[in-house]
C-alpha cells in the first residue's frame, strides 16, 4: 500500500511538472485561469505529498495513540508507550505497528491538500477584508487572523473527509481476536452504512469541529508567527537573508505541534470513543475480551466527557497522551517542511508565509 502511494505521489508530481515545463514554453499565451489553475493544482500536490509522508514516518505511533484511547478500562492490553509497541510487536508482528496506516495514508493526503490549500485561500480572503477595513494595504495578518484562517482551513478539511477518519479509526484498532473483520476501506465504510446508517459516519464529528479550531488554528498561527518573528528580527542568527534554513523550520514545525495538540488532545479522545459507539461486534480491544464488562454507551459529546470523566478520572481525557506527544511534533514539522520544499520545487511562488 505504502508502495502504491508513493508511485502515486510521483506520477501526480511528474504531471504537474510537465504542465508546468509546457506553460514556461508557451508563456504569451498562457492565459490568467489556466496559470491559476496550474497553481492551485501544484499547490494541491505540495499538500497530499506533505500529508503522506508525515503520517507514514509515524504510522506506529498513531495506533498505539488510539489504542489507549479506545481499549476497555477493565482489561487493560496497552500500559504505555514502549510496552504497548512491544505487545504489538509481540502479538501482531511488524505488519500489526502499521495497521489502518493504508487507510491512514488514503484519507490524509486528500485531508491535507485540502487544508493547506484552503488555508492559503483563507488567508488571502482575510487579509484583503483587513485590507480594506483598516484602509492599509500594506497591513499583514495578525496571530489572531491566522488562527482564523487556520481553523476554517481544518474545519474544510475534516468535514470532507471524515467518514474516512471514522473507520480508520476502527480498523486501527481490530485484531486477529476481533470477531468482525473488516477487509479495508471500502468494506469498513459499507459495513457501517448497511448496519448503523450514514449518522454512523460522522460520529464524533461535533467534538472533532470543535478541537479543529484550537489544533489546527494554533499550528499555524504559532509556526508563522515563530517564522516572522525571527526573520524580521534575526534572532539567534538563523535568519539569512530573509530566509529560514530547513532545520530552522522544522523546530517551528515542532512548537506548532507541541502547543496544538496539547489543548485539543481531550477533544481527540472524546471523538475517537463515539466513533466506538454501536459497533456490532466490536474489537475485543474495545469490548474488554467479552468479561461482562462491556464498553460505555454515549448519547453526545458532554455525555461522554461526563462518564469519562466519572468513571477513569480525568485523567482519561489524556490517555495516549505521550505517544501522541512523540507523534505529532516530527508529523507537523515534517508536514510543513515538505509542503513549502515540493512547493519550491514545483515553482509555486506563493507560499504559506505570503
Amino acid at each position: 500500500m505504502a508502495s502504491e502511494d508513493v508511485k502515486t505521489s510521483e506520477s501526480a508530481v511528474s504531471t504537474i511538472v510537465n504542465l508546468a515545463e509546457e506553460a514556461k514554453l508557451a508563456r504569451e499565451g498562457v492565459k490568467a485561469p489556466s496559470y491559476a489553475i496550474l497553481s492551485i493544482c501544484k499547490s494541491l500536490v505540495a499538500g497530499g505529498v506533505a500529508g503522506g509522508l508525515s503520517r507514514t514516518a509515524v504510522a506506529p505511533l498513531e495506533r498505539l495513540k488510539i489504542l489507549l484511547q479506545v481499549q476497555n478500562p477493565h482489561s487493560i492490553k496497552y500500559n504505555g508507550t514502549v510496552q504497548g509497541l512491544k505487545y504489538i510487536w509481540r502479538t501482531e508482528g511488524f505488519r500489526g505497528l502499521f495497521k489502518g496506516n493504508g487507510t491512514n495514508c488514503a484519507r490524509i493526503v486528500p485531508n491535507s491538500a485540502v487544508k493547506f490549500f484552503s488555508y492559503e485561500q483563507a488567508s488571502k480572503g482575510i487579509l484583503y477584508l483587513y485590507q480594506q477595513q483598516t484602509g492599509n494595504e500594506d497591513a499583514q495578518l495578525t496571530p489572531l487572523l491566522r488562527l482564523g484562517a487556520g481553523a476554517c482551513a481544518g474545519i474544510i478539511a475534516m468535514s470532507a473527509t471524515y467518514p474516512m477518519d471514522m473507520v480508520r479509526g476502527r480498523l486501527t484498532v481490530q485484531t486477529d481476536s476481533s470477531p468482525f473483520q473488516y477487509r479495508g476501506m471500502f468494506h469498513a465504510l459499507s459495513t457501517v452504512l448497511r448496519q448503523e446508517g450514514p449518522r454512523a459516519l460522522y460520529k464524533g464529528w461535533l467534538p472533532s469541529v470543535i478541537g479543529v479550531i484550537p489544533y489546527v488554528g494554533l499550528n499555524f498561527a504559532v509556526y508563522e508567527s515563530l517564522k516572522d518573528w525571527l526573520i524580521k528580527n534575526k534572532q539567534f542568527g538563523f535568519a539569512e537573508d530573509s530566509e529560514l534554513s530547513v532545520t530552522t523550520r522544522l523546530a517551528c514545525g515542532a512548537a506548532a505541534g507541541t502547543v496544538g495538540q496539547t489543548v485539543a488532545y481531550p477533544l481527540d479522545v472524546i471523538r475517537r470513543r463515539m466513533q466506538m459507539v454501536g459497533w456490532k461486534d466490536a474489537a475485543s480491544v474495545v469490548t474488554g475480551d467479552g468479561r461482562n464488562k462491556a464498553p460505555l454507551e454515549y448519547t453526545g459529546m458532554i455525555d461522554a466527557f461526563r462518564k469519562t470523566v466519572r468513571h477513569e478520572g480525568f485523567g482519561a481525557l489524556y490517555k495516549g497522551l505521550v505517544p501522541n506527544s512523540v507523534k505529532v511534533v516530527p508529523s507537523i514539522a515534517i508536514a510543513f517542511v515538505t509542503y513549502e520544499v515540493v512547493k519550491d520545487i514545483l515553482g509555486v511562488e506563493i507560499r504559506i508565509s505570503d
